[in-house]
Formats: C-alpha cells, sequence, structure tokens
C-alpha cells in the first residue's frame, strides 16, 4: 500500500468539503413564549407562540438569532454540515500528521 503525502490529504480534504455547502456551528432549537402585542388572543387564553432560533457562539460571546419557519430546513443542513467539518478537519489534522512522519528524513 501507497504512503499518503500531505499534498495527499490536501487533495482529499479539498475534495471531500467541495459540495459542503452551506455550513454553521451551533443549534437549532424550538422556542415557545408570549409576544410583545398587548392584546394578542392567543396569548390571552394561555397559548403559546413558536418559533425558532440559531443558538451559537461569536468568539467568546454567545448569541441567539431567530430562523424564519422556512428557512429551517437550510439551517438544518447548515448545522449538519457543520458537525461533519468539523469531523473531517479532525481526520485531516490525524492523516497530515502521519504522512508528514512517514516521510524521509534528511539524513544529518
Amino acid at each position: 500500500m501507497r504512503r499518503e503525502t500531505p499534498d495527499d490529504v490536501r487533495s482529499w480534504f479539498t475534495e471531500a468539503i467541495r459540495q459542503m455547502w452551506p455550513v454553521a456551528i451551533g443549534s437549532l432549537s424550538l422556542r415557545k413564549g408570549r409576544c410583545i402585542r398587548p392584546k394578542c388572543p392567543a396569548c390571552a387564553v394561555g397559548k403559546l407562540h413558536t418559533n425558532y432560533a440559531l443558538y451559537g457562539r461569536r468568539g467568546s460571546r454567545r448569541f441567539s438569532m431567530y430562523v424564519p419557519k422556512k428557512l429551517v430546513p437550510e439551517v438544518r443542513k447548515a448545522i449538519r454540515n457543520g458537525r461533519r467539518l468539523h469531523e473531517l478537519i479532525n481526520e485531516a489534522g490525524i492523516r497530515y500528521m502521519k504522512s508528514l512522519k512517514e516521510q524521509p528524513q534528511p539524513k544529518g
């Protein structure tokens, strides 16, 4: 079996991520709560409104972003792709280090 070179790892990684769009890191959550309208009929009878939010981090700060219902499938796909991308980065790091160690070292 042929040894993998660092260039082989780069080619593998580039090909693996080529079709991986959209990407996002975070979590999608269904929230339930009251709205801000003072005389909302649904809130008056105790029915909670539902909406989706994307939660994540930007640097050391947490954020929450409203996600319209029609965009939920696309955001779910982005989060799935983001998790897969994270796995691929880990795998690429392992394969890259292994390929560097297997390369012939110059004498001296």
